[in-house]
């Protein structure tokens, strides 16, 4: 299923009014599609759902991770410190507006900002929506290679005398963890091709 079309059957339950989830969806579409998104865009979301469907039955509220992942990064400017906060303001409004209970709006609202630091939960589900979020750092080379090219570019107002510096410090402070991963089921798949890869771009900065 496409991105548009999951997010359509999402917010079916809670509203008739197809222009208005419609509506929806093109902000969605419009702010991860903004110049200047070279790794956080619509692609990144259709990769972290890819990754959820093969957990799908671990996860206790699927269609709250759902709306986590469709609204964690529609808020994306590399200069910020408080895109998370914004994004997750921004998810409030819009699934208030569309009829969700408050508490399932308060969790989601709690799951994006757990993408802000990636500490483990106590709530199974972010711990899986923050690996899904992580699983490029363990792909095959080529493809994290890839994701650290266009991580760079998003960053390029910063020259290399801050950047990798900066960069390094996000990388070491992965590795200085128990693990990268959250869950067994990342873990197993990622942990030890990530540490590779971070291990081999650490040599490159």
């Amino acid at each position: 299923m496409n991105l548009k079309d999951h997010f359509v059957q999402l917010c079916s339950p809670f509203t008739q009014n197809q222009a208005f989830i419609f509506s929806l969806w093109k902000e969605i579409e419009t702010k991860y599609a903004e110049k200047g998104r070279h790794y956080h865009n619509l692609l990144h979301l259709s990769s972290m759902f890819t990754e959820l469907e093969e957990v799908k039955d671990q996860i206790i509220n699927f269609p709250a991770i759902s709306f986590a992942v469709f609204y964690h990064d529609i808020i994306y400017d590399a200069t910020s410190k408080s895109n998370e906060e914004k994004s997750a303001l921004t998810a409030e409004k819009r699934l208030k507006e569309l009829g969700l209970a408050t508490h399932e709006i308060t969790l989601i609202s709690e799951e994006i900002l757990a993408t802000k630091h990636h500490q483990k939960s106590d709530n199974g589900d972010i711990n899986y929506l923050l690996d899904a979020d992580l699983s490029i750092l363990g792909k095959d080379w080529s493809i994290y290679s890839n994701y650290t090219q266009n991580i760079r570019k998003e960053y390029s107002i910063y020259p290399d005398l801050l950047y990798k510096p900066g960069r390094k410090k996000v990388l070491n402070h992965f590795l200085d963890r128990e693990s990268i991963f959250k869950t067994d089921y990342f873990k197993e798949q990622y942990e030890e091709q990530a540490k590779k890869n971070i291990d081999a771009e650490l040599s490159l900065l």
